[in-house]
């Protein structure tokens, strides 16, 4: 995977600029101009805050294919998905589809 391929893809598909990136990430704009005009691999720590300012893991970052992110509201559907018994989950899947129904 290209770092810089997928960074790029990252600002394209948000919208972003890099000066936006560099204030989310709490990066300076230097950093990240370092990064993108000299085709640098950033370090491990920089694409650590590179991610978290997106709002996303370094798995999530170097994932293949469709990428899901996790908005405080999923991790919470997930939180409490986790404490459900096998058929409290079957029901809340129902439930889920019958809503999904609906809506077609």
């Amino acid at each position: 995977m290209d770092v810089l391929e997928r960074l790029n893809a990252l600002l394209k598909a948000r919208g972003w600029t890099r000066y936006r990136l560099a204030k989310e990430s709490g990066l300076t704009e230097s950093t990240l101009a370092n990064i993108f005009q000299r085709n640098a691999m950033p370090s491990l720590d920089t694409l650590e805050r590179i991610c978290n300012g997106f709002g996303i893991t370094l798995s999530q970052f170097f994932a293949q294919g469709k990428m899901v992110e996790l908005t405080p509201e999923l991790s919470e559907v997930f939180e409490n998905w986790r404490t459900l018994t096998p058929e409290q989950k079957e029901a809340m899947l129902v439930l889920l589809h019958t809503f999904n129904h609906d809506k077609e």
